[in-house]
């Protein structure tokens, strides 16, 4: 088995992403499936090329892109990706784009197809905030988990695909009072037992426990 994880490079604005630091601190074999990290352009147009490139490089059977959610307190596992980019700020190419269709002929959301149920109680069992999340925004890390979704649905069927937020890490909220933040080291491990969740639910539904959300 293998498994595809990509992070985001820095935005602009920020010397570091701890998607990236974090994927690139995963070990090359969780469990029985080989892990490959790529990182991605912080870019509405150019992450989905990257991320068809490293498929048809690595044709990996799981893609999982990873992307930072300031403000959040654990690690979030995102359950949907609506087919809506609108960018509260500019990309790292400097486009914004406003209330636009990612794919015009996409349907209006793709349901992660990854365990995040049992990635959730993985990541927790490690010591770890987590939840499901029932939105990933209408940012970049949206536009690529919708991108995955879409080219796995188009053209690599049989492959499974998702997304995972992370909070800051502590050097990131240093001049941001009050806002939570986990360590590196804290990050790597939550991946790798979301990764080791998502190899022992390749061939079995998720798992049936609570984790919707009022609001």
């Amino acid at each position: 088995m293998r498994i595809l994880v990509t992070g985001f490079d820095p935005f602009e604005h920020e010397p570091i992403n701890p998607s990236w630091e974090a994927v690139r601190r995963l070990p090359d074999q969780v469990a029985d499936a080989e892990i490959v990290k790529v990182q991605i352009p912080t870019s509405f147009a150019r992450s989905p090329e990257f991320v068809r490139d490293a498929i048809v490089e690595h044709d990996p059977d799981v893609i999982v892109s990873v992307g930072q959610a300031g403000g959040r307190f654990g690690v979030n596992p995102e359950r949907v990706a609506i087919n809506l980019d609108d960018g509260r700020i500019a990309d790292n190419d400097g486009y914004q784009p406003i209330d636009t269709p990612i794919r015009a002929d996409g349907p209006p959301a793709y349901f992660s197809t990854l365990p995040v149920k049992a990635m959730v109680t993985a990541i927790r069992g490690a010591g770890i905030a987590a939840a499901v999340s029932n939105t990933a925004g209408t940012y970049v890390c949206n536009h690529i988990m919708y991108q995955i979704l879409y080219m796995i649905d188009r053209e690599f069927p049989g492959k499974r695909g998702g997304f995972i937020h992370v909070p800051y890490i502590a050097q990131q909220v240093a001049d941001k009072p009050n806002l939570p933040s986990l360590s590196l080291d804290d990050l790597a491990t939550a991946l790798t037992a979301a990764m080791a969740a998502i190899v022992e639910y390749r061939d079995k539904p998720d798992e049936h426990s609570v984790g919707g959300a009022t609001h």
